[in-house]
């Protein structure tokens, strides 16, 4: 029997002490449980996920040798521990024993001066649909604007055109309608680009197709054009296939590979290299939507990088980071993989630039 103010309580039977043990190697988030000496005395499934490790593995190892927190983290629970006193600590970088790292919130509570509970959120998936969900918002918002330019553009130049061939007609001098002929083709050039800026001009049809031969496809492609870069393919061959329009995928692709191996030759990179990667993503999120399985395509080189001061707007229409740039093909690739219920994220520091091509592999016609 314990005491709690004088009354007596009766001690937690074993089936109480299983219901809770249940319930904690239930929850998606990692708990672990210190001693007073900062080793490790246990820990529920979700820390084991987080941590790549089994627990019979690490029991009775220092927290910091399984994986270390940007800036000591031992002095804060030694700190929680003499004092007794809980402890927040948001975004911090936990660097995982496989190397990778992933930005979590954690949580210090002493139990006693012999125990420490530590609850560790993940944060990166909220952070990256967080991320996901601005750039569809931006997306959808530069898509209306768009269309309404296109709209406002349009009209005019239609009536430029008319006047102007209806002017070549009555021109006294034959010489002269090489005037009207500049106007009607610049007038011309206008509603082309203003049509390029608006992506493809047609539906999708989408229909099975292995997207590998729209990669190889796309290598072919630029290989012919720039043959001194080397051509790396990494391909997860269990792919299923995936509902997309073919012609268009090829197009997306080709937009981003060859913006990678065009940066490269301009700045010359002395080993050029571009990979052209494939995973599948399980249970993966794009946006606000999950996803039972997503195709992840990687686009992979070791240019130069982008600026920085590009990359909230990559993905706009006319920007661009090179002097002969249209700045419309990460524009077009993006509102393509839109039309596939995906879409494009990017990663970049000098020496290695990944465009991750994201594309659900269930059905959506």
């Amino acid at each position: 029997m314990t005491m709690d103010n004088g009354r007596a309580m009766p001690e937690p039977s074993q089936q109480q002490f299983l219901e809770q043990q249940r319930l904690l190697e239930h929850l998606t988030t990692a708990v672990v449980l210190l001693d007073g000496e900062l080793r490790l005395r246990w820990m529920n499934p979700a820390a084991e996920s987080l941590l790549a490790t089994s627990r019979v593995r690490v029991v009775g190892q220092c927290l910091e040798s399984l994986a270390g927190v940007e800036g000591s983290v031992e002095a804060v629970l030694i700190k929680a521990r003499d004092e007794l006193h809980p402890f927040t600590q948001r975004e911090a970088t936990l660097v995982l024993p496989s190397g990778d790292t992933a930005t979590v919130d954690f949580t210090v509570t002493p139990l006693s001066a012999d125990e420490l509970l530590i609850e560790i959120e993940p944060r990166d998936r909220l952070l990256r649909i967080s991320r996901e969900e601005a750039l569809i918002a931006r997306q959808e918002t530069i898509k209306v604007l768009t269309r309404g330019l296109a709209h406002e553009v349009k009209n005019p130049l239609g009536g430029i055109r008319g006047a102007a061939q209806l002017l070549e007609r009555d021109l006294p001098d034959p010489q002269l309608a090489e005037f009207t002929r500049v106007i009607v083709e610049e007038a011309d050039r206008l509603r082309d680009l203003v049509d390029r800026m608006l992506g493809p001009n047609s539906m999708s049809r989408h229909e099975p197709l292995n997207i590998h031969k729209v990669l190889e496809r796309v290598r072919t492609l630029l290989e012919a054009e720039h043959p001194r870069i080397d051509y790396v393919r990494d391909y997860d061959p269990s792919l299923p296939d995936l509902e997309g329009d073919e012609a268009q995928l090829i197009q997306a692709v080709l937009n981003v590979a060859r913006n990678a191996v065009q940066a490269m030759e301009e700045h010359g990179v002395e080993t050029p290299r571009l990979i052209l990667r494939t995973r599948a993503r399980r249970q993966f999120t794009l946006g606000a939507e999950r996803h039972r399985l997503v195709c992840e395509l990687g686009i992979l080189d070791n240019g130069p990088g982008i600026p920085e001061t590009l990359r909230e707007t990559l993905f706009y229409p006319m920007v661009s980071g090179r002097a002969e740039g249209s700045g419309l093909g990460l524009s077009i690739a993006q509102s393509i993989l839109h039309q596939h219920q995906g879409l494009i994220e990017c990663d970049s520091v000098p020496g290695c630039t990944e465009f991750r091509l994201l594309i659900p592999l269930e059905s959506h016609h």
